[in-house]
């Protein structure tokens, strides 16, 4: 790239201005999360109500199950950032939602909590180390900042596009994640 040429949406200077207040922690590691959320919520939009026990394939998860765990993810950056660790399979299944509204409604108060609790932490706080177990035994163990990107966000893209793939199957419009879709 020549030295006067300009990508959309890149910044004319790299110089950070002396006056320029210092990013946050969250916006220093994880400055992608509120596009994916943005994107994720265009998803659960895009729920066609009614349609739950449908699945692709016996061994698939039904869409109501799939989408409630779209919904829900980002609870579990919350429970790396307010707790020291987590025991698999402790916590109760949540019940399928089954419509836009539902799944909005859950997805927009999850992402508060989890939101606040961002907002809330420092850098110090994000290396210190978390663990998941399964009774003595560790399952996965790193920092937190690490966890939030495996636990929550590589996670919750991953299912996203799950449920990208049946709604296509579905004929529901598929929105775009990084750009246009073919609906789009």
């Amino acid at each position: 790239m020549s030295r006067g040429c300009v990508t959309a949406g890149a910044p004319t200077s790299t110089k950070r201005s002396m006056t320029t207040s210092p990013l946050s922690p969250a916006d220093l590691l994880f400055g992608d999360f509120p596009a994916e959320y943005a994107t994720t919520r265009r998803f659960l939009e895009r729920y066609p109500d009614g349609k739950g026990d449908w699945r692709p394939h016996a061994r698939s998860r039904q869409l109501a199950p799939l989408a409630t765990h779209v919904a829900d993810i980002v609870n579990r950056g919350t429970v790396v950032i307010e707790n020291e660790g987590m025991e698999v399979g402790v916590r109760a299944p949540l019940a399928p939602l089954d419509s836009a509204s539902d799944l909005l409604a859950y997805y927009d108060g999850s992402l508060a909590r989890f939101k606040a609790a961002l907002a809330g932490t420092n850098l110090d706080h994000l290396a210190q180390s978390w663990a998941l177990r399964h009774g003595e035994r560790i399952m996965m163990q790193h920092p937190r900042r690490v966890l939030l990107r495996l636990m929550m966000m590589s996670h919750l893209v991953h299912h996203r596009a799950q449920l990208g793939v049946y709604y296509r199957l579905l004929e529901v419009p598929v929105p775009g994640s990084y750009g246009p879709s073919a609906d789009e």
